[in-house]
Parts: C-alpha cells; sequence; structure tokens
C-alpha cells in the first residue's frame, strides 16, 4: 500500500527522533528528499557521528573520545558500527548514552 509506513520505517523514523532528542544534529548532505543524513553530536568525553544512507547496509556511526590536547590524524575513533539504519540508530541511542 502507498504512502504507508512500514515497521521499519517507523521504527527508524522513531529512533531517528531518539537521536535527535540526546543531542544528534543532522542534515542532508546530498538533495532530495531520500539523500544521506549525516548526524554529529558533541559531548564533553565524545564526538559522535552517524551516517546513514538509506535502509541498506551503507550506514555508520563513529564513536571519538575528545582530548585537551590536539591529536594528529584527528580523535581517536573508540567505537565503531555499520549496518543498516535500524542497527546503526539503535547502537547510537541505546549503547552510547550521554
Amino acid at each position: 500500500m502507498l504512502g504507508v509506513d512500514g515497521p521499519e520505517l517507523t521504527a527508524a523514523k522513531r529512533l531517528l527522533d531518539a537521536a535527535k532528542s540526546q543531542g544528534f544534529t543532522f542534515q542532508r548532505i546530498a538533495p532530495g528528499p531520500d539523500g544521506p543524513l549525516l548526524g554529529v553530536r558533541e559531548t564533553v568525553e565524545y564526538r559522535d557521528t552517524c551516517y546513514l544512507a538509506g535502509f541498506g547496509e551503507g550506514c555508520s556511526a563513529t564513536r571519538a573520545r575528545k582530548y585537551s590536547l590536539v591529536v594528529p590524524g584527528g580523535l581517536p575513533v573508540t567505537e565503531r558500527v555499520s549496518g543498516n539504519a535500524l542497527t546503526v540508530l539503535h547502537t547510537v541511542v541505546s549503547e552510547w548514552a550521554t
């Protein structure tokens, strides 16, 4: 049925809303309503990034610990997840709490 969200899409939308309520800001990084999203959350200890490219296995997120010193090559990634949108969003919302 057209125009009706399936259970996966409904769950992803809820997880996306939860991620936003936990401090992630998302922006579309390619044109179009279905372009990929990049989300970033800055906390005192971490910089979390989340890349959502639809429901396929092309989604990922990283968690990098912040340091008071300048780290050559950027912040070291302490955790990483990749997979579909539900897996990635569930991880950043439930396991990477602020």
